[in-house]
């Protein structure tokens, strides 16, 4: 896969680290996205559920559809278009599935850096534990 802009001697990386009890604003290609992390009172991070999941995932595919047309960006939709299936016919995150979501988003991060709803996803992801 080609990057886009500049020498293609760099690549950009998602990144996803462990977040508790904060807000932090995140921007790229004049993207910006800022996610809040609220902390459970008893210690215990509140876990975002299937609905809101699902959500993030179909903001991501609506980002994807502003990228260019690509044998990249059509198996990314595709393995997000599963998730969705899973989630919708399901109604919660079964095991596994964060991981799964996580790797999706590690493997295209050259497609999604830019892309202010895969930072959305990533972030309910670390949430999970995925």
């Amino acid at each position: 896969m080609a990057a886009s802009g500049g020498s293609g001697a760099e690549q950009s990386a998602v990144r996803i680290g462990d977040i508790h009890g904060s807000s932090f604003s995140i921007g790229g290609a004049h993207n910006t996205n800022t996610v809040h992390q609220a902390g459970g009172g008893t210690g215990e991070r509140a876990q975002p559920g299937a609905e809101e999941l699902l959500e993030a995932v179909r903001e991501l595919r609506a980002a994807l559809v502003r990228l260019p047309r690509s044998a990249e960006r059509a198996e990314l939709d595709g393995e997000l278009d599963e998730v969705a299936g899973e989630l919708e016919a399901s109604g919660e995150v079964r095991a596994g599935l964060p991981a799964r979501l996580r790797g999706a988003l590690e493997r295209w991060a050259p497609l999604v850096d830019s892309v202010s709803a895969a930072t959305a996803l990533a972030a309910l992801l670390t949430s999970l534990g995925g």
